[in-house]
């Protein structure tokens, strides 16, 4: 019995080797979203609503509320869960289960002081997948830059996506990829089709901490931000990541929500062209973009909303002085109703291990003893 190792060891690599190979060629950032099918179905990953972002609290971290000043030098002091709820900045509305995220509308600010604010951002990270959104309200004002994207580590080598941005007065929703490889991305039309119904601002995705405006595309439908989109009644907003074919973000306005993506059983091959839409063939996907984070926000003023936009906006005065006026700030919340992850059914072309692994186990034991009775007879 000496000899059932080795010959167990031949059989066992000969059968894996011959239909377990594609478990060794992995690529290094490996997403279950691959290129639309026709038959596509969606199942739900993760499904966050009311409670579960504040499930701040060890063991389990969903979304973990960011303590401290603005990466992007916003006017705000981002609070912790704590006390985020205790100033009344984070709440659930029970009548209909949605989180509240605001900004302090209250307190005696200088002018050019930081309000207290909320950023949360998911302890899960994602590398693809249909990222979906939904809000009755956001953020309006001058100087209040509201913004639902994710996020690599170490920016902005892994990206970022920003699926929900704008400032001050702007009617539209701004959507853009940074990146900080040396893997070449852009935003350009591939062919003569209609590819999204945005418009191009900035065709390089290339970001650095003083060039940072990645690449750009502008929605045109005035209810998918501020004021517009208050006045549907919110709605959704929705990224497809897949890494085959690119980056596809749809807006819809309340009344427009498919009857599909209500029922959570998305099909974005009905949805119609995207907002915006970001090929994989002038932009490296995979190399770019990989293990990012979502992040929900509001900072006032800032790099963005402040300085020469913030006076090209119409709003009066300065940034500065703005942050001292305390009721500017009492529309400056979201309303959110859920934020949820689907990834592609196995059943529809998802990558899958395979199910035949096991039966490969049990077909070496077979092929073992075979040899093992070949064996004993021969003596």
């Amino acid at each position: 019995m000496h000899s059932l190792p080795n010959s167990f060891l031949v059989a066992f690599l000969f059968t894996v080797l011959v239909d377990g190979s594609h478990y060794w060629s992995l690529p290094r950032h490996r997403t279950v979203a691959h290129r639309q099918l026709s038959g596509e179905t969606y199942m739900i990953q993760d499904f966050y609503q009311g409670e579960d972002f504040f499930k701040d609290v060890p063991p389990i971290y969903d979304w973990t509320f960011d303590v401290g000043s603005d990466p992007t030098h916003g006017n705000v002091i981002y609070q912790s869960q704590s006390d985020a709820q205790s100033k009344g900045l984070a709440y659930i509305n029970d009548s209909n289960n949605s989180l509240i995220l605001a900004v302090d509308s209250t307190s005696t600010v200088a002018p050019g002081g930081q309000r207290a604010s909320v950023r949360i951002t998911s302890q899960k990270s994602y590398n693809g997948g249909l990222f979906i959104f939904d809000a009755s309200y956001m953020p309006v004002g001058c100087s209040t830059w509201p913004s639902f994207w994710t996020v690599g580590p170490h920016w902005p080598m892994a990206g970022e996506i920003d699926i929900v941005e704008g400032v001050n007065n702007q009617d539209t929703n701004q959507m853009a990829l940074h990146t900080g490889t040396n893997q070449t991305c852009t935003n350009e039309m591939t062919n003569g089709t209609q590819q999204f119904t945005g418009q191009i601002k900035k065709t390089n995705c290339y970001s650095t901490g003083r060039a940072d405006s990645g690449c750009i595309i502008e929605d045109t439908d005035t209810s998918s931000f501020a004021y517009g989109f208050n006045n549907a009644e919110g709605g959704v907003f929705a990224l497809l990541w897949d890494n085959s074919a690119g980056m596809s973000i749809w807006h819809f306005a309340r009344a427009n929500i498919p009857a599909d993506l209500i029922a959570q059983t998305p099909r974005t091959s009905t949805w119609g062209i995207p907002a915006g839409f970001w090929s994989s063939q002038p932009c490296d996907i995979t190399a770019n973009f990989y293990d990012h984070q979502m992040v929900i926000d509001t900072t006032i003023c800032g790099h963005w909303a402040g300085g020469g936009i913030y006076a090209q906006s119409g709003c009066p005065g300065t940034c500065s002085d703005m942050v001292a006026n305390a009721t500017n700030y009492i529309n400056s919340k979201w309303v959110i109703n859920y934020v949820a992850v689907y990834q592609y059914h196995i059943g529809s072309g998802t990558y899958a291990p395979s199910p035949r692994l096991p039966l490969m186990i049990i077909l070496s034991l077979v092929i073992y003893l075979l040899l093992l009775a070949n064996a004993l007879l021969s003596q």
